[in-house]
């Protein structure tokens, strides 16, 4: 019996992963819409080395035909974007030729999460180990060399105190990040003002404004509708003035501009500081936990590395959308909008 490449393709249609079948020829006899998204020069007819130019691919192909077994390998496309694909080349008789099904399975998310995880254990060691160690050093010294020294007690002790906070800093912000991933599918429906949310973080961080000699200018007037949870709202906008505080704070221009706007279908938070702005290559990075365009100046503002991770999983859970411009010496704007009420 022949094979009949238009059935072959209402089979394969209904198919998630991509799929290429090819006949005795190696030339394209079927494919599927997700193959032609990943491959889109793909064409009956076509031979496989021009839609394919992996030789991992074409000698898992020329394996098939000379054993007549299944072949599995990994495949990796770097362009447009890098996509990690487990191959599975399998064998088709028809009479006495022997077609090949080429069958992708996308493996690019999971090998993004399994790295994040892997990211996630590294970094939160090494963010503990630090404070930790200065902890264990300072018990000691105080135990030993400094015990009957008071002026070195005390400072011992401060010091260890803002360790401490530092590490708690840090377990609360994992803990917070952990609690909005679990509810991440949940999207809240409680009516929020964005506007009055604003007007409150100026009570809160005006003070710690004014004491770096830093303008905080809010301009949210109107009331600002949207569906969301209150608390987590108020961290988005605590964590982002926060931010432009600590890294607007050696600014010629020392203001931060924090506006709402509430008119059309979302409603829009931006943040801007004038400070000396992040370079393009950090800008797709920001959000990742832990990531620091300048560490050292992160860890002595008090950062955890995990604030920007939190509002955009926040933002994420909140069907919104954020955005991040900046250039080095000309500031940083982040803007968040969310669906309105």
């Amino acid at each position: 019996m022949e094979i009949d490449p238009d059935m072959v393709s209402l089979v394969i249609g209904a198919m998630l992963d991509p799929v290429v079948v090819l006949d005795d020829a190696d030339r394209v006899v079927a494919f599927n819409s997700p193959a032609r998204s990943i491959y889109p020069a793909l064409a009956r007819g076509e031979a496989l080395v021009r839609i394919i130019r992996s030789p991992v691919v074409l000698d898992a192909v020329a394996a098939v035909r000379a054993s007549g077994q299944a072949q599995n390998v990994s495949l990796l496309e770097r362009l447009p974007v890098e996509r990690l694909f487990d191959v599975h080349a399998g064998p088709i008789r028809d009479g006495v030729r022997l077609f090949v099904a080429l069958t992708l399975h996308d493996l690019t998310e999971a090998r993004r999460v399994e790295q994040m995880r892997v990211d996630f254990v590294a970094n939160a060691s090494h963010e503990l180990r630090t404070p930790l160690a200065s902890l264990l050093g300072f018990v000691e010294t105080l135990q030993g060399p400094a015990r009957d020294d008071e002026k070195a007690r005390g400072r011992f002790l401060d010091i260890m105190r803002e360790q401490a906070r530092r590490m708690a800093r840090l377990v609360d912000d994992l803990l917070s990040l952990s609690r909005i991933e679990q509810n991440q599918h949940v999207r809240p429906e409680t009516p929020v003002d964005l506007a009055a949310i604003v007007r409150g973080v100026n009570d809160t961080l005006g003070p710690s404004a004014r004491d770096e000699g830093i303008e905080l200018a809010i301009d949210a007037p109107a009331p600002a509708m949207l569906r969301g949870d209150r608390d987590e709202l108020i961290r988005v906008a605590e964590n982002l003035v926060e931010n432009a505080l600590k890294y607007g704070a050696d600014a010629e221009r020392k203001r931060v501009d924090v506006k709402v706007v509430g008119s059309g279908p979302d409603i829009v938070l931006s943040v801007r500081d004038y400070g000396r702005g992040i370079a393009q290559e950090h800008l797709p990075r920001l959000t990742e936990r832990f990531y620091r365009v300048d560490a050292g100046q992160s860890r002595a503002r008090g950062g955890t590395g995990l604030g920007l991770a939190i509002v955009k999983h926040i933002v994420m859970r909140h069907r919104g959308r954020l955005r991040i411009e900046s250039r080095p010496g000309e500031g940083a704007l982040f803007e968040v909008s969310f669906p309105a009420l």
